[in-house]
Order: C-alpha cells, then sequence, then structure tokens
C-alpha cells in the first residue's frame, strides 16, 4: 500500500483539486471564464502552477532548455529539452582540446572557448551604456547554446543524430503545464536517458479552450517539426558555404521563404524520422490521437515518423465502468467523480459523453485500424481506477500484431512517475528507465538491438 505521507498528500490534493474544478465550473455556469477568449487564443498554464524557467545553457545535469511559440494563432508553447552534444559526440570538428572542461554554469572556461562553429552566440543591445550602437546600447552577450545550422550537413557523419520525443503533460484538461517544476525534471530525466530531444508542448487549456483544441495542438506540433525538417534541408542545401556573392544571393533566397525560422537546435541535433510520443495521463489521450491521425497524413508530415508512442496511466473513461473503475472509483489523487468533472469542463456540452472518441478507446470507429498504430507501451499503476481500460486498449492492439505491452507497478498510484512529491522516488526513476529500455528498441539507429 502506498505510505502515510502519500495517503495524507492525496486527501489535501483531492481536497484543492475539488475546489478548482468546482471554481471553474461555477465560471462557466456564470459566463466569466470561456468567453473572456472567444478568440481561440486561450491559455497553456493556471497561476497557481509553480514553473521552472528555461536555461539555454547546460547546466550540472547536461540538458539545455528553451521556450518557443510556434502559432500567432494560439498560445500553443514548446519547451525544448537538448541533451550537451559535446558530451555524446565522439568526434566534433575544429574541438578544442578543452573544450570538454565546464565552469559551474555550465559555459566554457576563457581559455578553453570552442570556435564559433560549434557554439556561436549572438548579441543584442540593452539601453544604458556608451560602448554600443551610438545610441547609448551595450552590446550583451547571449549565454545560451545557438549550433550553426548551415555547417549541420558535415556534422552529420561525425555528431549522431537524436530521435525526438514530443511529450504532453498531464493535469485533466484543465490544468497542468510544459513549463511546471514536475514536468521541466521528468523531461530532463527523458532526454539524458533516452538520448532524445525532447519537445513538451503546452498545449491550450479548459474550459476557456475545449476539445478539440489540445489535440489541435498536438497535430501542430507535429506538423512544424515536419516543415522545420524541411526548412533544415533547404538552408543545408541553399546555405553559404564558400562566401562567394552567389552564395550570399542564395542565403538571401531561402531566408526570404522563411528558413531564417528554423529551430538551430532541433536542425543541428534532431532526426525527426525517429519521433516518439509520450503522453502523461490525459497527455496521453492527445498522443494516442495524434499517432492516429500521424497515419492518415502519411507523406503530408514526412520526414516525421512516429515510431512509437509511450502511454503513462492514460486519462480513459467509458460508461460502462471496468472492475478498476467500481472497485478503485476513490482511488489516490484522481478519483473518478474529479475526473468526470474535468471531462465536462474539457468536452463541449453538446458533446458530453463517457464514450466519446477521446475519452474511450474502445468505441468503434474511433480512427484507422489499430493495426496502423505505432508501437504502443502501456505504463498502468496498481491503484488507478482507470488501469483497466488503459490494459485493454493495450490487449486490444496486441490482437492486431501490434507491439503494445503493459508496464503495472504495485503500490503504485495515478501520475506516480510524474506528480512533484512522487518524482524523487525509486519507483518513479525505475519507471523513466523502464521506458527508455522499451524506446532504444526503435530509436535506436542501428535497429532493434535493443529488447525489454
Amino acid at each position: 500500500m502506498p505510505s502515510v505521507a502519500v495517503k495524507l498528500y492525496s486527501v489535501f490534493f483531492k481536497l484543492l483539486l475539488k475546489h478548482r474544478l468546482q471554481s471553474r465550473m461555477q465560471m462557466e455556469e456564470d459566463g466569466s471564464s470561456a468567453a473572456a477568449f472567444s478568440d481561440g487564443f486561450g491559455i497553456t498554464s493556471r497561476p497557481e502552477e509553480s514553473t521552472a524557467p528555461a536555461n539555454p545553457s547546460f547546466g550540472p545535469d547536461g540538458v539545455a532548455t528553451k521556450d518557443i511559440h510556434i502559432d500567432p494563432h494560439t498560445s500553443l508553447s514548446l519547451r525544448i529539452f537538448l541533451t550537451d552534444p559535446s558530451l555524446r559526440s565522439a568526434v566534433e570538428p575544429h574541438r578544442s582540446p578543452d573544450l570538454g572542461r565546464r565552469n559551474s554554469y555550465g559555459g566554457f572556461p576563457a581559455e578553453a572557448a570552442p570556435p564559433l562553429d560549434y557554439a556561436r552566440r549572438c548579441s543584442y543591445h540593452a539601453p544604458g551604456s556608451a560602448h554600443g550602437n551610438g545610441n547609448g546600447a551595450a552590446a550583451i552577450t547571449y549565454q545560451g547554446y545557438l549550433p550553426s545550422v548551415v555547417d549541420a550537413h558535415y556534422r552529420v557523419g561525425r555528431s549522431k543524430k537524436l530521435p525526438v520525443v514530443i511529450q504532453f503533460h498531464g493535469g485533466g484538461f484543465i490544468a497542468g503545464s510544459n513549463t511546471s517544476n514536475a514536468n521541466d525534471l521528468f523531461c530532463r530525466r527523458i532526454a539524458k536517458l533516452c538520448d532524445a530531444i525532447v519537445i513538451s508542448v503546452g498545449y491550450r487549456l479548459a474550459p476557456e479552450s475545449r476539445y478539440p483544441a489540445a489535440f489541435e495542438d498536438g497535430l501542430k506540433v507535429l506538423h512544424w517539426l515536419g516543415k522545420q525538417a524541411k526548412l533544415a534541408e533547404c538552408r543545408i542545401s541553399m546555405g553559404a558555404k564558400g562566401g562567394g556573392i552567389d552564395d550570399v544571393r542564395k542565403t538571401q533566397i531561402v531566408d526570404t521563404f522563411g528558413a531564417s525560422a528554423v529551430e538551430p537546435w532541433l536542425a543541428s541535433h534532431g532526426d525527426p524520422s525517429r519521433c516518439v510520443l509520450l503522453g502523461v495521463s490525459c497527455g496521453a489521450n492527445i498522443a494516442d490521437y495524434v499517432a492516429r491521425k500521424a497515419v492518415d497524413f502519411g507523406k503530408l508530415i514526412e520526414p516525421v515518423k512516429v515510431v512509437a508512442q509511450v502511454l503513462m496511466y492514460p486519462f480513459f473513461i467509458g460508461s460502462i465502468p471496468t472492475h478498476s473503475e467500481i472497485k478503485l472509483a476513490n482511488s489516490y489523487f484522481y478519483d473518478k467523480s474529479l475526473c468526470v468533472l474535468a471531462w465536462k469542463l474539457f468536452l463541449p456540452e453538446d458533446e458530453f459523453s463517457l464514450d466519446h472518441p477521446a475519452a474511450n478507446p474502445l468505441v468503434p470507429g474511433r480512427g484507422p485500424p489499430l493495426k496502423c498504430m505505432p508501437p504502443t507501451l502501456t505504463v498502468v499503476a496498481e491503484h488507478d481506477w482507470m488501469r483497466d481500460r488503459a490494459i485493454a486498449y493495450s490487449e486490444e492492439l496486441r490482437k492486431v500484431n501490434v507491439d503494445a505491452p503493459v508496464l503495472e507497478y504495485k503500490d503504485a498510484v495515478h501520475e506516480f512517475a510524474t506528480l512533484d512529491m512522487l518524482l524523487n522516488t525509486p519507483q518513479a526513476q525505475a519507471c523513466a528507465e523502464d521506458i527508455s529500455i522499451w524506446m532504444k528498441k526503435y530509436i535506436s539507429i542501428r535497429g532493434h538491438e535493443f529488447s525489454y
């Protein structure tokens, strides 16, 4: 059984969650919430969420982060997690003998500074000094990691490309954040264990943005990743290499067509042909939806290829209750009554049903044939009322020969591997390691050299 501390924390957690859900339901009934965001811009985090600031320098854990917005019409945001390339590359071009040495802030010692083509720095000007541009602006150096995009073509054979993990956080569609302390730590752990670039999605939340907003945001990220790959390839093939007039003109043409918007971390280090979807709780519902749509899109998202997905205690439900939904209805942290209320806030009123395709993975006609789905790892917890339906979905996938194992953790509760209080427990760390072992079957560049 869970510890006494977990049980006490669960009681206070559910009281707070119930208060938040009821408050938002009351706001909906009063017409004072969603109407304020009728333009669809929406929100991606709540004031009560404690967040971790992005740090584009490689810290003590060897992971750098940055936040970007990719859709001017909504609040859709991404946090990108990148592991230190100098720690994973066997050989780097023009590498200084002292390049591996770092100071405590993740930067390079002055005497061991790398060449500009390895870790370029850009500068901007801020008011307040006479050492600037003549208008009293001083040059300030951006200390984050900024690789050369144009030079990425000659690094392919020397610095391995990394798979891309698209992660969707939990929170019942009405809370949570891709920049929260807990989610930030979890994504750092996955990035290091899997040696992958992790893209955590800050999708729009309900009730300000109801279904299908969060699901559409997941699809936008997949399309954005495909466009990024095409822009990077365009810039590599047309970018200036010799420095002549023709090369400069080529670069100007590419920039005119938008290649200047290429994301440098992805362009230099990402391999979108090895893309994994990872969803936590309600994020697993989004991941599964995106995986199904990726089958339909086919060549539209090339070169992106979803090679696998991981569903961590998915937020599934249905009108006919399973054994666990009856026996564990009042389970820890997220009991069934609170989750039904969250679904009422997420689904449009005229579409509310516990058998909605977004809620119940077992309803017929939900998407493409299950045999077309990518390999799917499902993580479930013993004391989670949602476990049986997740297991049943995995069984349906296995019936059509999809690799769909289930990892069940004893004495575990919903979100045992991602909740702030439980993140540093041995069980949470073991779960992340188990996920990375299975995932490497499909992201290894040498084929299925790993097995679980």
